[in-house]
Formats: C-alpha cells, structure tokens, sequence
C-alpha cells in the first residue's frame, strides 16, 4: 500500500494529519482541485539531478521552475529535470509522480520554495494518486528541514514586474536611452 512508510513516520513523529482518498490525481493541481484547497497549499514534489546527484524540489501547485535562477541560486551549473525510469526504484512504496515531499526518508536533499512556507497547512500526494496528506506546514518543516530558497520558482502568468515592462518608444533616441537603462540594471 502506498504511503505506508510516510504514515509510519508521520505517526511515530507524533504530528497531526490528514489522510485523504479522493478520484486520481496526477498533477498537484487536479490534486488541489480534487481536495478543494487553493493551489498555492498544494506541495508539488519534482525530481531533479543537481551535479550528478538526484535532489527533491517542493513548491506550491501554482508555480514552476526557473532553471536559470535555481542554478544560480544552488550555485551549480548542472541541474535539470530527473528522468522518471532513473529514480522510480528510488520509492519502492510510491507511485510514479505521487512521491511525498519528504526526502528524508528517501536519502534525498530537499529543496523548499519559501513560497510553500508561508501557508499555513499543506496538501501533497501521499505515494499514491488517490490519497493525500494535509498537514500544517511548520510541522512539515520540522520533519522534513528543507533548505529553503527564495528564488529559482515562478508564478505561472505572473509576468514582468512593472518597472521592466517596455513602454513605446516616441522616436530612436528614447528607444536607445532605455535599452542603456536597461543594461544598466542588468537586464
């Protein structure tokens, strides 16, 4: 049965939670859709390989990867999407793309979005795409102790902040004086 060992954990450990049945889900967002909760308190778990050494990424539903900034940020200049067949045998009692967020019981780093630790309880597939976790998400870190990083996630649609929008240019010489202040700022 999937999730047993992260139930096991989760009892052990002594935390309140929620185990939750409902129709498959195999995106966090159905997951979010399914168990009625905004997608921002649903904890997509994605598989990378950071230098060779395969690593777990935890963000809300709602958000996606920025490559190029979580290189920077995890100061490595390979990092990329895991392949599924490479990690599968790595959770025995998961389903392919329902693994729970906890690397620690897989012998895996975890990497938290800040965004994901600002919400006060979360959701996550628990090994199975019929059944979910939801519990508070200070107990989550406590059991987890992801390294937590600001940058190297995106908001979908979010856009470019207001300042770096490109307004018309009137003639040539306005167009050319805010490109200069635009490698100025270092876009």
């Amino acid at each position: 049965m999937p999730g047993r060992q992260l139930k096991a954990f989760l009892d052990k450990s002594g935390v309140d939670y929620l185990s939750m049945t409902h129709p498959p889900a195999y995106t966090a967002q159905q997951l979010a859709h399914h168990g009625h909760i905004a997608g921002d308190r649903v904890a997509k778990t994605v598989i990378i390989e950071l230098d060779g050494k395969m690593a777990m990424l935890v963000m809300p539903a709602t958000w996606r990867i920025h490559w190029d900034r979580l290189s920077h940020v995890l100061e490595t200049d390979f990092v990329e999407l895991a392949d599924e067949m490479d990690f599968k045998d790595r959770f025995p009692d998961c389903e392919v793309g329902a693994m729970p967020p906890f690397g620690n019981l897989f012998d895996m780093a975890v990497y938290c979005s800040e965004a994901l630790t600002r919400q006060p309880d979360i959701a996550f597939a628990a090994g199975s795409h019929e059944e979910s976790i939801h519990m508070k998400t200070a107990d989550f870190l406590q059991l987890v102790q992801p390294v937590v990083i600001e940058q190297g996630f995106i908001r979908p649609r979010s856009g470019r902040p207001a300042w770096l929008k490109r307004k018309p240019a009137t003639d040539i010489a306005s167009s050319e004086r805010q490109i200069e202040s635009w490698e100025l700022a270092g876009y």
